[in-house]
């Protein structure tokens, strides 16, 4: 793999809240999946950021729901992974299996 092949922390948080929300993934969900499953509070801005670049790698797509009332005539934009958004959380899950493969965590075993 090269440089730009592997995610960044947060790409990785919004890919996996994404996969887990399925077809009923867009900006607020994907927000609200993250702080529910991590308690990490972000946000919202830098969900759309990380989504747009997202998008621009290839991993994700978009598309506009319908128009409704209560978005005052908007519609919502829903996102998805495409195969390559797969592949790469699935070699980010095969890189972090194999950093943590034979690790043992110890207190006190850090150098200063």
């Amino acid at each position: 793999m090269t440089k730009g092949d592997y995610l960044g922390e947060f790409e990785l948080v919004v890919l996996l809240a994404l996969a887990r929300l399925d077809k009923a993934a867009y900006g607020t969900t994907i927000y609200d999946e993250i702080l529910d499953t991590t308690g990490r509070d972000v946000s919202i801005q830098a969900v759309y950021v990380t989504l747009n670049r997202l998008e621009k790698k290839g991993l994700v797509t978009s598309r506009l729901g319908e128009a409704t009332d209560e978005r005052g005539g908007r519609p919502r934009k829903y996102y998805s992974l495409k195969p390559a958004g797969v592949t790469a959380l699935s070699n980010s899950r095969a890189m972090y299996d194999r950093l943590w493969a034979g690790v043992r965590l110890r207190a006190g075993t850090s150098r200063s």
